[in-house]
């Protein structure tokens, strides 16, 4: 429910309200009609504002929605990380379907990881795509990090082919799994393409898996030198 802010921002609260206001109401219509269909004009319209007033606090429908990105880039590492929280030793499938269920979790984030290539991140200030590529390189070495101490086999190499893998596949697999009207009507004649089409969770696992297997291995740990006894300690 988009929280209706005050007609008049003056203070710098009423200003962060109509702002949070303004990201609630893109939230809303990304996820109930996709992130390509949300406009400025439909996201004013819900919060009850003139069109132009989006314009004081985001330049434009892609400096909007990128910023709901960086917060889904947030969300994706503290969702990993807490589906690690206490594991160690998974195998290739396990730690594949926790990365992919950490992903399953967050629909809007892989609809918009797909516009964040395409015409997001390209289309905003020099800045501030600056400050996006900065929140998101923070969430990957989190997420990096926290792969290498889970002690399944994989190094920071591995461990960043993961991440790779799983936000490309996820981005793509997600389109596939919300056909248009005219797809899922195809689908309906066709029964054997819509079941490659609307496995997300389940194909994203496979292939995760297949990537975490195939992964180079983390190099064992140094072996230490034996040393000859010295004098002992006073």
């Amino acid at each position: 429910m988009v929280t209706q802010p005050r007609q008049r921002a003056r203070s710098p609260q009423d200003k962060q309200l109509r702002k949070t206001a303004l990201l609630e109401a893109a939230r809303e219509l990304a996820i109930e009609h996709g992130v390509r269909e949300v406009t400025l004009a439909a996201v004013t319209s819900l919060v009850g504002l003139h069109p132009t007033a989006v314009r004081r606090y985001f330049e434009s429908r892609e400096e909007l929605l990128l910023e709901l990105a960086e917060e889904g880039w947030g969300q994706w590492h503290d969702a990993l990380l807490a589906g690690l929280a206490g594991t160690k030793g998974l195998d290739p499938g396990q730690l594949a379907a926790t990365v992919a269920r950490s992903l399953d979790e967050l629909p809007l984030f892989c609809d918009l990881l797909t516009h964040v290539v395409l015409s997001l991140e390209g289309s905003v200030r020099l800045e501030r795509a600056r400050q996006y590529k900065t929140a998101a390189s923070i969430a990957y070495d989190g997420m990096t990090q926290a792969l290498v101490q889970a002690e399944a086999g994989l190094d920071e190499q591995g461990a960043r082919l993961v991440l790779t893998a799983a936000m490309s596949c996820a981005a793509h697999l997600f389109q596939l799994s919300r056909p248009t009207a005219t797809l899922r009507e195809l689908y309906a004649q066709e029964p054997r393409w819509a079941h490659d089409a609307l496995r997300f969770h389940e194909q994203l696992t496979e292939l995760l898996t297949a990537v975490v297997t195939g992964a180079p291995p983390a190099a064992a740990p140094p072996t230490p030198r034996s040393r000859r006894p010295g004098p002992p300690r006073p």
